[in-house]
């Protein structure tokens, strides 16, 4: 059976992206990462409920504890002195961006693609409708596939997946719906674990997805905001 590494850290993305990657006869091994960002423990949680969901055994789950990224800081995800923006209205790249998370994630996506096997990484990133991260761009994950094979063995030889890379929100929505995702196990809130905040950028992103597919979001909200944009 062929293999993939999925990255899943528990959002609607990642997780439409494993499921595609499930119902698209992968056998799959789930990579999870704790970079002491402000959801840590919450989107722990929602891995491991969807794992368990998609019947993904626990010697094929990888958690790897990132502690380094609080250290860097520079993003309001990892640093608790930044603020998570709630206005919905930023120029250029926001505080959120955590430098380079993408590309020490796909590095590592790539040793563990390279041990199991695996022919291919599948990775939920959004070039499209994102909040406009430098890491979610397809020119960006064309050149780290190209890295990984030239910086592995001679026979392997691993694809890059981003089957979402173009879509917008409401396009994810509906095809999380047609892959069977369980989007209430699902979370994208930057800043909440209880509920989610419904104001931060992803939240805004989040909401305005479902809106625009027409579909009632099953996640709980402590405020539902108005969209991003």
């Amino acid at each position: 059976m062929k293999k993939a590494v999925c990255i899943l850290s528990g959002g609607m993305d990642s997780t439409t992206a494993t499921y595609i990657a499930k119902n698209s006869g992968y056998d799959i091994v789930a990579l999870h990462f704790n970079y002491g960002q402000r959801t840590e423990k919450k989107e722990l949680e929602s891995f491991k409920k969807i794992c368990k969901e998609l019947n993904i055994e626990e010697n094929k789950q990888y958690i790897i504890d990132l502690d380094f990224f609080k250290q860097i800081g520079a993003s309001a995800l990892t640093d608790k002195n930044i603020d998570v923006p709630i206005s919905g209205i930023q120029e250029g790249i926001p505080i959120t961006y955590v430098p380079f998370r993408n590309g020490i994630f796909l590095s590592i996506a790539g040793a563990i693609a390279e041990k199991e096997k695996c022919e291919a990484i599948f990775i939920g990133v959004v070039e499209e409708d994102s909040s406009g991260y430098p890491d979610c761009r397809e020119n960006f994950n064309k050149s780290i596939q190209n890295s990984i094979n030239l910086g592995t063995k001679e026979e392997t030889n691993i694809i890059i997946k981003t089957p979402l890379i173009h879509l917008k929100k409401e396009d994810i929505v509906k095809t999380a719906l047609k892959e069977g995702v369980k989007l209430e196990l699902t979370w994208s809130c930057y800043q909440n674990e209880d509920k989610a905040c419904g104001v931060c950028d992803s939240c805004r992103l989040r909401l305005k997805g479902f809106q625009k597919a027409n579909v009632k979001d099953p996640i709980p909200y402590q405020f539902k905001g108005s969209s991003l944009f």
